[in-house]
């Protein structure tokens, strides 16, 4: 197992070494660097000043330096005015000294960001702290309630009951999340009147039921239909097992087979759906954070995506591809350890 997860490792390093190389080369594409220089300066100034402003800044060294710089394996050297000749930081209000100096990734320097004017540091994980909040919630309602249904379902296949639950989760699965927000939006804040225009938008500070209820609800209705499905397919092959039906020929209840025996089998395949789905809560995040004003990861992406925010998107990138990767990386060790001839093989 220890050989296995270094290996692991050693893969999910490669694969977000190659990443954030794309990432960053797509970032920084000629006309994305123009709208930046633009954004810093106003709409009526020269190809002549958004060109100082981009060899100031250092936007116009050697594209590998400058990759080399953000990972923080290269030193940053200091930016010359062209005009005065003198270093000068690269953003005064990120306090960035001017001189060389060691500082990215490596060493928690995530950037300056340009749309907020404050370290990347400051915004990202104030922000990833919030979507945390949300995200834990979403789990806390999704997962329970997507196991009960699939179970209940799967135990009693072919049954009203088994089909009342699985047209109720394929109808939630087909709802994306922009249109259940819109729904959920009318029928409780405009039809029932249950959350006033103050809740109906959340925030990131003051944190309520209220102004949680409509982005918890959005995101967990998706996931539940999914989750339920799998347990209910899981659960159906496992209650045709043989050692099912040897424990019901040996005279135990039904519910005492289901507990004792077919359960635990039953949640492998759904461990690893569960686990999968925090990549999809990232997409999600975007999309209901928008929708809803809370200042989360995916609104902060947004933000960072529509303002050209070039170090804030790529700390918002890097941490995308991590969560990915360490979720594939738990999912396969929880799967080991769920199912035994994971671990002899």
């Amino acid at each position: 197992m220890l050989t296995f997860i270094l290996r692991r490792l050693g893969v999910m390093a490669l694969t977000m070494l190659c990443l954030t190389l794309v990432v960053f080369f797509l970032v920084n594409l000629e006309p994305n660097l123009k709208k930046l220089a633009i954004s810093q300066l106003d709409m009526r100034s020269t190809q002549e000043d958004l060109e100082k402003w981009l060899q100031r800044n250092g936007y116009r060294q050697n594209f590998f330096v400058r990759y080399g710089q953000w990972l923080g394996v290269m030193q940053k050297q200091p930016n010359v005015d062209p005009e005065t000749g003198e270093a000068v930081p690269r953003f005064s209000y990120c306090d960035e000294p001017a001189r060389a100096y060691y500082g990215g990734i490596l060493q928690g320097d995530f950037g300056c960001s340009t749309k907020f004017k404050v370290p990347v540091s400051e915004k990202l994980f104030p922000a990833l702290g919030a979507t945390g909040i949300l995200m834990f919630w979403v789990m806390v309602v999704m997962v329970p309630v997507s196991l009960l249904i699939g179970v209940l379902a799967g135990m009693r296949e072919g049954t009203r009951t088994d089909r009342s639950l699985s047209v109720a989760s394929i109808t939630t699965t087909a709802t994306p999340e922009y249109v259940s927000g819109v729904i959920f939006t009318v029928v409780f804040a405009s039809w029932l009147g249950w959350l006033n225009g103050s809740a109906a938008t959340a925030t990131s500070q003051g944190v309520s039921f209220y102004n949680f209820t409509l982005p918890v609800m959005t995101m967990a209705i998706y996931g539940i239909g999914y989750i339920a499905r799998m347990t209910r397919a899981s659960m159906v092959e496992v209650m045709t097992q043989q050692y099912i039906r040897t424990a019901r020929l040996k005279g135990l209840a039904f519910n005492a087979v289901v507990v004792k025996h077919a359960l635990r089998n039953a949640l492998i395949a759904p461990f690893t759906v569960i686990m999968l789905q925090f990549p999809w809560l990232l997409t999600g995040v975007v999309i209901v954070e928008v929708m809803f004003r809370y200042q989360g990861f995916g609104f902060t992406l947004v933000e960072a995506a529509g303002n050209n925010d070039i170090d804030l998107l790529l700390g918002c990138s890097l941490v995308s591809v991590f969560v990915v990767l360490s979720t594939q990386l738990i999912s396969d060790i929880g799967y080991a350890f769920l199912n035994p001839r994971i671990r002899v093989q």
